[in-house]
């Protein structure tokens, strides 16, 4: 398999590092070869999106370093031999494989022990019961996170007129300097402090670390300006789970605009049966709702649900939400809808990013 093809190929790296985590992989592992690339290190790196500094999703360098994504789903990462592992979160997903969130944590759990004794987990502080998953673990443990209390942290948060955060870090307990990002949100705060965390511990110097985290501005179908139309702007994003969904949607309350529109295709029936409700959640942050067809990706209907079901769903929490069959009727609508100042952001895993492509070619 591809898993156990990257972990054959991870064992010729001195280090070895595998990003993982329920959200975030894609940003984190860009943010870290960023840094790793402005300190010189020539990095190998096989990134789950679209780098444009590398110019694709792969990297060969010729050093002994080596950073991957490490994705839990069908227990690939299982397949890996990492010296460092980070772990960004751990919540519900992948329910057509996993039983349940116990089952989850448990695959993150094996994960962490795949480590050597000199090996190295970064983990996010704010993740419940972490002696769980450090439990048996022979590697050295250090974490982050935004509560204040932990190894690497940020304080005095604040957002450029983009969204776009600067804060304090403070790497225990003491104070080490500014850094700016130029990707919006505040979980961009996180990604970027499990950045710093692996990279300073693997004695890349603050000052290169952050030189690498200002060069980031973002992997393709994050937070991704494509361009304006009648005046109005419109954003791509990839987010198809409900925390991934309400933090690029808080992103972009800080982004200048005067209404919100989300373009929104639910990315398979078992994730969006599992996560109905909390989908309505996350998609009432937009003050418009447009819903796509269910993008079936790996599955065939057998759930008997609709977008129109999660349609009913947004409305019963007071939002407005539309639901069309095709992208023609959703392009046609927003081109009537959407007005000069306006956000308009296309949101999925799918291929929903094409109705943003057709109205910029209208």
């Amino acid at each position: 398999t591809r898993a156990e093809l990257l972990g054959q190929i991870m064992k010729n790296y001195h280090t070895a590092i595998g990003i993982s985590g329920t959200h975030g992989k894609t940003t984190t592992t860009s943010m870290l070869s960023m840094i790793f690339m402005e300190a010189q290190k020539d990095p190998t790196i096989s990134v789950g999106g679209i780098l444009p500094e590398i110019g694709g999703n792969i990297r060969v360098g010729h050093s002994d370093l080596f950073l991957t994504e490490a994705c839990e789903y069908t227990n690939s990462f299982l397949s890996f031999f990492p010296t460092v592992a980070v772990i960004l979160n751990i919540e519900e997903d992948h329910l057509d494989f996993f039983k349940d969130l116990a089952d989850i944590r448990n695959s993150f759990h094996r994960f962490a022990k795949l480590l050597p004794k000199d090996g190295l987990l970064v983990l996010n502080g704010e993740i419940a019961h972490p002696e769980e998953i450090t439990e048996d673990v022979k590697a050295r443990v250090i974490n982050y996170g935004l509560t204040g209390s932990e190894d690497y942290t940020a304080k005095n948060i604040s957002y450029d007129k983009k969204g776009c955060a600067s804060f304090q870090l403070i790497r225990h307990g003491k104070e080490e300097g500014s850094v700016t990002l130029h990707v919006p949100g505040l979980h961009n705060v996180s990604n970027a402090l499990a950045s710093l965390a692996t990279s300073m511990e693997l004695g890349i110097t603050f000052a290169e670390a952050c030189d690498g985290l200002s060069m980031f501005h973002g992997t393709d179908r994050r937070f991704q300006y494509k361009g304006e139309v009648n005046g109005f702007t419109i954003i791509d994003d990839y987010a198809h789970h409900p925390t991934e969904i309400e933090a690029t949607l808080k992103a972009a309350a800080n982004y200048p605009h005067k209404e919100l529109w989300c373009v929104f295709q639910p990315h398979t029936y078992t994730r969006t049966k599992a996560f109905m409700q909390q989908f309505a959640k996350a998609l009432s942050h937009a003050d418009h709702i447009v819903l796509a067809d269910i993008y079936a990706a790996r599955e065939t209907d057998t759930l008997g649900i609709s977008s129109q079901t999660l349609q009913a769903e947004i409305e019963k929490l007071g939002k407005p939400c539309y639901y069309f069959s095709t992208f023609d009727e959703i392009e046609k609508f927003l081109l009537k809808k959407c007005m000069h100042g306006d956000l308009l952001i296309t949101m999925g895993a799918g291929d929903v990013l094409k109705i943003g492509e057709n109205l910029l070619q209208r």
